[in-house]
């Protein structure tokens, strides 16, 4: 019977952290993103390969899902509470919602990828630091 060596355990949720801050999720001192959401090669710290992530649309699919579910029953309660005009209605939950997902999608990203890194996905844990 042949054993095989596991890797150690990443925390979780310190990763996650780590990515919300769009920090690398070894170190959480240097950055994982380049630009708005290109995510570098390397650590720059670290020097932890951050290129086997696959975040592909995971982080717009969750902005998409947080950003509806806060704003859908605000627009609900602000219409129902106010009756704003509605070009007025509209100016505004166009722009928080804009807004908000401007905010939300490259620290999503981060998450994404830490959560990856952390549960070594996708390559991530074939250098076993």
């Amino acid at each position: 019977m042949t054993s095989v060596a596991k890797a150690p355990e990443r925390a979780l949720w310190p990763a996650l952290f780590k990515g919300w801050r769009r920090k690398c999720p070894n170190c959480g001192s240097g950055p994982m993103l380049k630009g708005y959401l290109k995510v570098r090669s390397t650590c720059s710290v670290c020097r932890e390969d951050l290129s086997p992530q696959r975040a592909d649309d995971g982080p717009a699919y969750l902005t998409i899902l947080i950003v509806g579910h806060l704003m859908a029953p605000l627009l609900h309660i602000v219409f129902v509470r106010w009756r704003p005009e509605p070009l007025i209605m509209f100016t505004i939950f166009a722009v928080g919602c804009v807004a908000l997902s401007l905010y939300l999608l490259p620290r999503l990203k981060g998450v994404v990828v830490a959560f990856q890194w952390a549960r070594r996905m996708h390559g991530f844990g074939t250098d076993d630091r």
